[in-house]
C-alpha cells in the first residue's frame, strides 16, 4: 500500500479537501473550508496544515468560536446541507464557547464539524494551559462537554486514528437521518505528530445521498387513515426544503385539496399565494392556519419533528381522536405524537402516497374553508399594514414595508425575539432559499454569523440579518468578519430597548415589568429611563455604513442607498416596544408560578392549569 507521512492535522486537511457529496447525481465539494480562531492548543497544529495548504483550502478567520460555528451552520443550512465548512478553535474556553453553536446544529439536523484543540495525550504538560481537571476522571476534558449536543464524538489519541475518525464522523454529516454537529477532538501533541498515512485514504471520496424510499406497507397505512379523513391539514417542515419537495407538496396539496402550514424551517418553499398555502402554524402561527388545525380530522407531517412551540402540536390539533401521520427520514420523528410512520424522503414519500390516494380517487371534504379562513387573514394583515403610531414605528409595520422593498433574490436572516414571530406570521418570501430562520434552538446570536455564512454561499445575494438590540449586543463579533472578508451583510436592527418578547410573556402571566428591559437602575431595581444606545455609531467605528431611521421614509431611503454599498451595513432602526404580532388562536405553555404575593399571577396559573388538563400527553 502506498502511503505518504504527514502529521495528523496535516492528513486532516488534506482528507477535508477531497470530499465531495453526490445528491440527485449532482457531485459537488463538501467541505468548502475552514474557519476558526488560533490559541496555542491549535495555531502549531492543525493551524500549520492550514498554512501549508493554504492555496487548497480557504481559512477564514473568525472573532468569536460561538459565532464563526454559527456561520459555518448558516452556510450549510442556506447550501441545503450538501456543503460545509469546519470549524477549529484552541483549548478550554476557545471551544467550550462553540457548545452551544453545536447544539443549535444537532437541534435543526444541521451538518457542522467542529475540531476543538484538546488536551496532551501523552499528558506530559501537566496541567497544560487553559485545562481543567477532573480529579475523578483524568481522560476527562473540557470537550466532553460536547458529547451531549453532537450526533458523533470522537477523541484523536494516536495519529492512526483519525482513519477510523473521519470516516464515521463523514458518515454522520452526509446523512439526513442523523446529521448534525460532529465533535473531533484533537489533543495538541497529536496533531503534530507523523504517521505514514495511506494515500488511497486521502484521495477523493464521494458521499452519496440517496433519497430514503418509503416501504408500500407503510404508504398504504397512511393512506387508509386519510382515505377516512374529511378535513386533513398538512405540516410541512425542513424536510420539504432539504429534499426539494416543493413542487411535490403543490401537486399533492391541490391533487387533494389538503391545505398546509408550514413551520419556520418550511416556510417559503411555496408562496403564500397558493391557495392551499395558510403561513406557519404554532404559536407564532397566522390566524388561517391555527383556525384551521383546531378542525383538522389528519395532520400530515411531512419533514418536521413537530416541535410543540412551532406547531402547538399538544394544543392546536384539537379535534376529538385526531389521528396523526409523519413522513420523515428519522425514524424517531415519525414517530412523534403517536404518528402513523413513514420513513422517507419527503418528495419520495409525497410522491409514493400521492399515487395510492389518486387510485382511490379521494378528496378533502373542505369546500370553501381554505378560501375564507385565508380571506379572514388577509384583513388582518391589511389592518397590521395601516399601523400608524404618532409615537414612532410599529416593528410590525416596518416588517411589512421591508418586504415590500427587499428585491426578489433578497435573504433574509432570523432567529430569536420576537422577530421570528412576527416573520412568520407576515413576511411572504418572493422565491423559495429566501427566508433563512433558525428556530429549532431559537439561538441569540445566530443572526449575524449566519447572515454572514449565507453570504459566502451566494456571493451574488444581498443578505439581511434582522434583529432585535439585546441579540446585537449579545453578539456581533462576526460583523467584523464580514468586513475582513469584504462579504458585504446588511444588518437590520430594530432598538425595542431590551428583550420585549420576553418581556410581552412576562406580562401576559401577571408579573410586573421586571429586568427584561435596558433601564438605568434607580434605586434597587432597573426602573429608571431607557439605556440610549447608538448603534450606528457603533458600526461605523468597525468601518461599516450605518444608517439611522425614525420613520418609514427613512427607512426606505437606507435600503434604497444600502443596495448601493459594497462594505456590510447596518441599519438601525428605533420602534416602539410591545409593537409586535400578537397571538392568534394559539397557546404556549410556560412554567407560570403556582403560588405569588401578586394576585395576578395566581389568575394566570389557574388558567394554565385549566388549559394544560387538555393537552395531549405524549
Amino acid at each position: 500500500m502506498k502511503t505518504i507521512k504527514l502529521t495528523m492535522a496535516q492528513a486532516l486537511v488534506k482528507f477535508l479537501n477531497a470530499q465531495y457529496v453526490n445528491f440527485d447525481g449532482v457531485e459537488t465539494k463538501f467541505v468548502e473550508g475552514v474557519m476558526g480562531i488560533f490559541g496555542h492548543g491549535n495555531v502549531v497544529g492543525i493551524g500549520q496544515a492550514l498554512e501549508q495548504y493554504k492555496n487548497e483550502i480557504t481559512y477564514i478567520q473568525g472573532k468569536n468560536e460561538q459565532d464563526i460555528a454559527h456561520a459555518c451552520i448558516g452556510f450549510a443550512k442556506q447550501s441545503k446541507r450538501r456543503k460545509i465548512y469546519a470549524c477549529t478553535a484552541s483549548i478550554g474556553p476557545g471551544s467550550l464557547n462553540m457548545v452551544t453553536a453545536a447544539g443549535t446544529a444537532t437541534v435543526n439536523k444541521i451538518p457542522v464539524l467542529l475540531l476543538p484543540g484538546d488536551t496532551f495525550a501523552d499528558r506530559q504538560p501537566d496541567p497544560v494551559l487553559q485545562q481543567l481537571e477532573n480529579e475523578g476522571d483524568y481522560s476527562v476534558s473540557v470537550n466532553d462537554s460536547f458529547k451531549a449536543v453532537s450526533k458523533y464524538w470522537d477523541r484523536i489519541v494516536r495519529p492512526e486514528q483519525l482513519m477510523t475518525a473521519m470516516l464515521n464522523a463523514f458518515r454522520v454529516l452526509t446523512d439526513p437521518a442523523q446529521t448534525g454537529a460532529v465533535t473531533i477532538c484533537l489533543p495538541q501533541d497529536v496533531q503534530g505528530e507523523s504517521y505514514a498515512y495511506p494515500v488511497e485514504f486521502l484521495e477523493k471520496r464521494v458521499w452519496y445521498v440517496n433519497r430514503l424510499v418509503p416501504s408500500m406497507s407503510s404508504i398504504e397505512r397512511a393512506a387508509k387513515i386519510i382515505e377516512e379523513s374529511k378535513k386533513p391539514l398538512i405540516i410541512a417542515g425542513g424536510g420539504v426544503r432539504y429534499s426539494d419537495a416543493g413542487k411535490e407538496l403543490m401537486n399533492f396539496a391541490k391533487e387533494f385539496n389538503i391545505p398546509f402550514a408550514e413551520t419556520q424551517a418550511g416556510k417559503g418553499e411555496v408562496s403564500f399565494d397558493f391557495p392551499q398555502n395558510l403561513g406557519c402554524a404554532g404559536v407564532c402561527g397566522t390566524l388561517c392556519a391555527n383556525t384551521i388545525a383546531k378542525e383538522a380530522d389528519v395532520v400530515i407531517g411531512v419533514g418536521t419533528k413537530l416541535n410543540d412551540f412551532v406547531t402547538s402540536s399538544k394544543s392546536a390539533f384539537a379535534m376529538e381522536n385526531v389521528k396523526l401521520v409523519s413522513i420523515n427520514v428519522n425514524l424517531k420523528d415519525s414517530l412523534k405524537m403517536d404518528s402513523a410512520s413513514v420513513v422517507a424522503d419527503a418528495k419520495l414519500g409525497l410522491e409514493a402516497l400521492g399515487q395510492v390516494l389518486k387510485k382511490r380517487r379521494y378528496k378533502s371534504g373542505y369546500t370553501n374553508d381554505i378560501e375564507k379562513a385565508k380571506e379572514l387573514w388577509q384583513s388582518e394583515l391589511d389592518r397590521l399594514s395601516g399601523i400608524s403610531c404618532d409615537e414612532g414605528l410599529s416593528q410590525t409595520r416596518v416588517l411589512i414595508e421591508l418586504n415590500n422593498m427587499l428585491g426578489i433574490n433578497d435573504i433574509i436572516v432570523s432567529a430569536s425575539g420576537s422577530m421570528p414571530s412576527d416573520l412568520e406570521r407576515i413576511w411572504r418570501p418572493k422565491k423559495p432559499g429566501t427566508y433563512h430562520l433558525e428556530y429549532g434552538f431559537s439561538c441569540m446570536g445566530y443572526e449575524i454569523p449566519a447572515a454572514l455564512g449565507v453570504k459566502i454561499a451566494h456571493p451574488d445575494c444581498e443578505v439581511y440579518a434582522l434583529l432585535g438590540d439585546g441579540v446585537f449586543i449579545m453578539s456581533h463579533s462576526e460583523f467584523i468578519t464580514s468586513l475582513q472578508e469584504k462579504k458585504k451583510i446588511n444588518v437590520v436592527l430594530f432598538d425595542n430597548n431590551g428583550h420585549q418578547c420576553i418581556h410581552n410573556l412576562q406580562r401576559s402571566q401577571g408579573i410586573d415589568s421586571f429586568a427584561t428591559e435596558f433601564r438605568y437602575r434607580d434605586n434597587l431595581t432597573l426602573s429608571g429611563d431607557y439605556v440610549p444606545i447608538d448603534f450606528a455609531k457603533i458600526a461605523e467605528g468597525y468601518g461599516a455604513k450605518a444608517y439611522r431611521v425614525r420613520n418609514l421614509e427613512e427607512l426606505k431611503s437606507a435600503i434604497i442607498d444600502s443596495k448601493k454599498q459594497t462594505i456590510s451595513t447596518l441599519i438601525d432602526i428605533k420602534v416602539l416596544s410591545g409593537t409586535m404580532t400578537e397571538g392568534y388562536e394559539n397557546f404556549w405553555r410556560v412554567g407560570t408560578a403556582s403560588v405569588a404575593e401578586n394576585e395576578n399571577v395566581v389568575k394566570a396559573f389557574k388558567k394554565l392549569a385549566n388549559k394544560v388538563k387538555s393537552l395531549k400527553k405524549y
